[in-house]
């Protein structure tokens, strides 16, 4: 079950990528409707510009490595603060799980509905609805009917190879019947921290691809330097709410080491994406505006969805964290100390 589950969640993953890369490229390169704000002040800022991307490549595929490692190392010996089983790893998933919900909010979110009501976007029907918000709502929709789905899939399909060992552990009179059941709940929450931990990263694709490419098709330092410091913030601490979900979810080292590189690598290689087609990119034409408008708004409701459902509700709800007073003020302030952080620097990207 759990290696079928794998190559499903892979199968989707790299189709849902495939697609970011061949429809984005394809869709903004397209006659200008709209005039540009700006011209191009010449070689010089280009070459710059070139300069600051390379220069994102490296530091954001290293944040995100570092993040998205980070919350699997607790069962080292010498990291084992950062273990599912410490009150410290419900304060780092707290944090990142406010940097995620405030990514959604503050900067995907407003980025959507200013493609999405750009003057250059005066044809019907895209000046007489608000697709934002409409996009958003279904893809939050899509994402619970997905967790509700797999859910209930996968734990069918446990329970039934489960079915030989229940009837063996019964055999085992009062003690083993008990155990059994133990068991049983113990899977079932495995099971809820992986279909959390793979949907999860799947929404991060569809924005950290998008970002990328916006960032790497940008011809100007003054847009892209202070992009720098806000993507690499945002990769850092967003790997580590996902790390943190695969660290519980418990996968094989192989699935550990998929999912790190597949979420590492995205940003880095939407911005070499965006390089590729920043000659003939043209940020205000419909066609860029829509494919990037609607995804952005797409991801922000998997986002929001994920961020307040899987990550935050499903900790503060925990026993764990409901029995102590102190672990609770402590993730009510590491929730949003994280989000606080993350909105400060909507105020330089």
């Amino acid at each position: 079950m759990n290696k079928g589950f794998g190559k499903n969640w892979l199968t989707v993953g790299i189709l849902l990528f495939l697609l970011s890369i061949l429809v984005v490229p394809s869709s903004v390169v397209g006659e200008c409707t709209c005039e540009e704000e700006e011209e191009n002040e010449g070689g010089e800022e280009a070459a710059l510009a070139l300069k600051y991307k390379i220069a994102a490549l490296g530091t954001i595929l290293v944040a995100g490595a570092i993040g998205v490692t980070i919350p699997t190392l607790g069962k080292i010996k010498s990291f084992s603060a950062l273990s599912p089983e410490r009150d410290f790893f419900f304060l780092v998933k707290a944090f990142s799980g406010g940097v995620i919900l405030s990514t959604a909010f503050i900067h995907v979110l407003p980025d959507a509905f200013e493609k999405l009501t750009s003057p250059c976007l005066k044809e019907h029907p895209w000046a007489d609805f608000p697709f934002t918000g409409f996009v958003a709502m279904l893809s939050a929709i899509a994402t619970l009917m997905v967790d509700s789905l797999a859910t209930a899939y996968f734990g069918h399909t446990h329970k039934i190879e489960e079915g030989v060992d229940h009837v063996h552990l019964h055999t085992h009179a009062t003690h083993g019947h008990s155990h059994g059941s133990a068991s049983s709940s113990d899977s079932t929450q495995l099971l809820r921290h992986r279909i959390i931990s793979q949907v999860l990263e799947l929404g991060i694709v569809v924005h950290s691809v998008i970002i990328g490419i916006s960032l790497g098709a940008s011809e100007s330092p003054k847009t892209i330097r202070p992009l720098i410091a806000a993507l690499t913030f945002h990769q850092f601490f967003e790997g580590m709410g996902l790390g943190g979900c695969i660290s519980q979810a418990k996968f094989n080292r192989r699935a550990v080491v998929t999912m790190a590189v597949f979420f590492t690598l995205t940003t880095p290689v939407g911005i070499a994406i965006g390089i590729g087609i920043s000659k003939a990119y043209k940020e205000n034409s419909p066609r860029a505006l829509i494919v990037e408008g609607v995804m952005n708004a797409a991801s922000s409701g998997i986002l929001i969805y994920m961020s307040l459902v899987d990550l935050l509700a499903a900790d503060f709800i925990n026993s764990r964290v409901q029995q102590s007073g102190r672990l609770q003020f402590g993730a009510y302030t590491s929730l949003l100390l994280g989000a606080a952080c993350m909105s400060i620097l909507a105020k330089w990207a």
